[in-house]
């Protein structure tokens, strides 16, 4: 909300410099955004009256003006204006004159010149060379009265300051000059000057009929009948320099009286022109299949969502919002109506916003306006209609009153001893009285606790905290002491057994890959072809349709990521993401991290497409592979010892897809994209994808000190025989089961090898698998029957478990 500051101290005008009454609203919740100068600086402008022009002897569009600027001679000054003429006044620079600066950014200064050869004695100004508009125009005309000599800035009151206030949607009182001078009033001690409405007499009794057919939406509705006005009158200047400085332009005198008193006094109203009306006004909701066109010339579509006021043949106004076109003034119009209603705020909320447009009414209306003073408001409008557009014919109607559904004022309790509590600091019954007192307020004491009933103006005092704000702000938020915090703060400090997450960030860093960001919001499409969730949960409001619901997969959002490097050219591409998926789990109660019936993990999902390394001329351009992504999550995971086991993925390709586990437990998946979704994308290759639970990623084991043994180890190598199916998985845990007395160390598989055809020793079908095993007993040396032993062990736990036999 702007306003200018002269306009606010004419209510209230507190001892207090600009600066200081704009610290006085921001410290009470009103902040003040903007503080601008109505003018740039300039000097020596005064109010010239021209008494002559004559045109210029050596120049067409030149013409040579005697001004009268209120000293002993008149000054010739050569102006090229089309406007002026005799009789106007205007602004004049003087000779020594500072104008502000042009577009080079430097001041113009006002010389004794000659133009065409006649001597200027000083410049005859436009608004826009006072930076005052971008009118083109010509001549600044001032009014009539403006007395000649008298300075430009004290005339026209360019010392004045605009206020730009930040308001938050409870402080709807404040949405007018009147309503921040209260407040300024009530925060300063200053007096406020109330606004008096007079009274005027009716002259006729002729009155239009109104029916509210629909109390929830109007709760009160008022009017009255004005003939015989002269819409073509000007408006003053005054007038419609409050309103240029309330950033509202002028339009027409009814339509700035209306807009006048809505910046004055917070009352949006609206002026029909009487004789497009026919018959009598219906306050309802709109009928489905209504338009109504409207007076910045759009159309809208209507249904029974929206209020609108009718007459028995068309929808005439959007109700609260803005006015229609079939039934606005005009320099025709002879007879009017003039109208103020309460609008119920439910009603009015987020119409306008439907309609893609927002209006200073609705603005108001859905915030809550004042329901007691739409007869003085109109009383208001009234008068300056009689003062601006009234004729000896104008003659004006009874009040027609009609009251529905007021809003009920209900008493709200404050406990001072509650109010101490939420505030910080002790406070009195009396400090809390006086300050809501000063607001205004209708407060009855009793033991330790305050009853207040709020008046009309204030929509949103209903709770207690109201109450407890509105004191804290009286009183000063600088009053607040400082006090330290009690509590003894206790770092947290994670257990070794857990990394951070940072540390798995830096790990896949070191691995090639680079993290990315995505929306946790994406297309329904994904959920059900990428993470065959065919109920996956569902946004109220999404931002967009194709970000509809939550996701519970982050292979989505990584092909997303492929596809939009792909398409500028990136030859390859490795990226990972910590992000967090949303399940619905039944089992899920509501605490103060979960919401109830929906499971909220953190995972961790990787992507690399692509040659397997950067472009090298010692490396070869191998593509990345299952093993390749299935190295990155064992050095992921290490030193933990990740099983894997071959799975289907709705996602994954049949054959090249296998579940992750640690420990026995399941923490995710990794494998190649399935054929149908690397068509669909339309990729070259088809990408390597993994996704892990991030705790079980975090975990990790506390190192545990072990002796360097003494003895060098010993390194026996076996080959056996087994059928092709056999896994690597498979001979590592046969091995492992061998009882050995922990004389094994480590087992490395280092050879493969499946014959063309069968031979004396293998069938097709079979394989040979070369193991390395490395011996130990740390404290003591082997001797041969030891590892002759432990060897034979390993063959028998091999051909049991296997079916195993050594290869000759």
């Amino acid at each position: 909300m702007q306003f200018p500051e002269s306009w606010l101290r004419e209510f209230c005008n507190p001892p207090l410099t600009t600066e200081q009454l704009a610290e006085t609203l921001t410290m009470a919740g009103l902040e003040v955004e903007e503080l601008k100068p109505v003018a740039p600086p300039f000097t020596q402008v005064v109010v010239g009256e021209i008494i002559e022009v004559v045109q210029h002897p050596n120049a067409d569009r030149l013409r040579v003006c005697q001004v009268d600027v209120g000293q002993a001679s008149r000054l010739t000054i050569v102006c090229g204006a089309p406007n002026a003429r005799v009789g106007i006044k205007v602004p004049c620079a003087l000779v020594g004159a500072e104008l502000p600066p042009g577009e080079d950014g430097k001041p113009f200064h006002i010389k004794v010149g000659k133009l065409r050869g006649i001597e200027s004695q000083g410049m005859l100004c436009s608004a826009r060379e006072l930076k005052l508009s971008e009118d083109q125009g010509g001549l600044l005309e001032l009014a009539a009265d403006a007395p000649p000599g008298q300075s430009i800035r004290a005339h026209l009151q360019l010392d004045d300051i605009l206020f730009t206030l930040k308001l938050t949607p409870n402080l709807a009182h404040c949405l007018s000059v009147h309503g921040v001078a209260r407040e300024v009033a009530a925060l300063t001690g200053a007096p406020l000057k109330a606004p008096v409405f007079s009274s005027v007499p009716a002259g006729l009794a002729d009155m239009l009929p109104v029916t509210i057919s629909a109390p929830e939406l109007c709760g009160r509705f008022s009017g009255r009948i004005v003939r015989h006005v002269n819409p073509q009158a000007p408006t003053p200047s005054w007038m419609v320099d409050r309103l240029a400085r309330c950033g509202q332009r002028s339009v027409t005198a009814l339509v700035d009286i209306s807009n006048y008193v809505m910046f004055e006094l917070g009352r949006p109203s609206h002026i029909f022109d009487l004789d497009k009306i026919s018959g009598g006004l219906d306050v309802r909701w709109a009928k489905p299949g209504e338009s109504l066109k409207l007076l910045n010339g759009a159309t809208v579509a209507l249904d029974d969502t929206v209020g609108v006021i009718s007459d028995e043949r068309q929808v005439e106004s959007l109700a609260g919002i803005m006015g229609g076109d079939a039934s606005a003034v005009s320099d025709e119009t002879n007879n009017i109506y003039v109208e103020a209603a309460f609008w119920w705020p439910k009603a009015i909320a987020g119409r306008s916003r439907r309609y893609n447009f927002s209006t200073d009414a609705g603005h108001r209306f859905e915030r809550g306006v004042d329901p007691g003073l739409t007869v003085e408001h109109i009383e208001r409008i009234t008068q300056l209609i009689l003062d601006i557009c009234g004729t000896p014919a104008t003659v004006c109607g009874p009040i027609d009153d009609q009251q529905v559904n007021m809003p009920k004022a209900l008493p709200v309790n404050l406990r001072i001893a509650r109010a101490a509590k939420v505030i910080g600091m002790s406070l009195t019954q009396t400090q809390c009285m006086d300050a809501l007192k000063r607001l205004g307020l209708d407060v009855v004491a009793s033991d330790g606790t305050l009853t207040v009933t709020p008046p009309s103006f204030r929509f949103d005092l209903q709770i207690e905290e109201d109450l407890i704000e509105e004191v804290v702000r009286l009183v000063g938020y600088r009053q607040l002491p400082d006090t330290p915090p009690l509590g003894p703060i206790t770092a947290r400090v994670s257990a070794e057994t857990v990394r951070s997450a940072f540390a798995v960030r830096r790990q896949m860093a070191s691995l090639g890959y680079q993290e990315t960001i995505n929306f946790s919001f994406v297309d329904e499409r994904w959920e059900h072809e990428l993470a065959g969730n065919p109920n996956p949960v569902k946004l109220m409001n999404p931002i967009a349709s194709q970000m509809s619901v939550l996701r519970s997969s982050l292979m989505g959002s990584l092909l997303q990521v492929l596809k939009f490097n792909l398409d500028r050219k990136a030859p390859r591409v490795n990226v990972f993401e910590l992000g967090r998926v949303f399940l619905r789990d039944s089992h899920i109660l509501n605490t103060d991290t979960t919401v109830a019936g929906f499971d909220q993990p953190m995972r961790i999902g990787g992507l690399a497409f692509g040659p397997r390394n950067p472009l090298h001329w010692n490396q070869p351009d191998k593509p990345v592979d299952f093993f390749d992504i299935k190295g990155d999550v064992e050095a992921l995971l290490a030193p933990l010892v990740a099983e894997f086991a071959p799975i289907t993925h709705p996602a994954m390709h049949p054959g090249r897809c296998a579940s992750v586990s640690v420990a026995g437990r399941l923490i995710g998946h990794l494998g190649e994209l399935h054929p149908q979704w690397r068509q669909g994308y339309e990729l070259a290759q088809a990408p390597m994808l993994f996704e892990l639970d991030l705790d079980a990623v975090m975990r990790r084991q506390v190192p545990v000190f072990k002796n360097v043994s003494k003895r060098q180890p010993v390194e026996r190598d076996i080959a056996v025989i087994v059928q092709d199916g056999i896994t690597h998985a498979a001979l590592m845990a046969a091995i492992g089961q061998a009882d050995t007395q922990g004389l094994l160390q480590s087992a490395m598989l280092f050879d493969v090898y499946r014959p063309q055809q069968a031979n004396a020793s293998m069938q097709m079908g079979e394989k040979s698998l070369a193991v390395r095993l490395v011996l130990s007993n740390g404290a003591l040396s082997l001797t041969d029957e030891d590892i002759e032993g432990a060897v034979q062990k390993i063959l028998a736990s091999l051909q049991a478990h296997l079916q195993a036999r050594l290869r000759a």
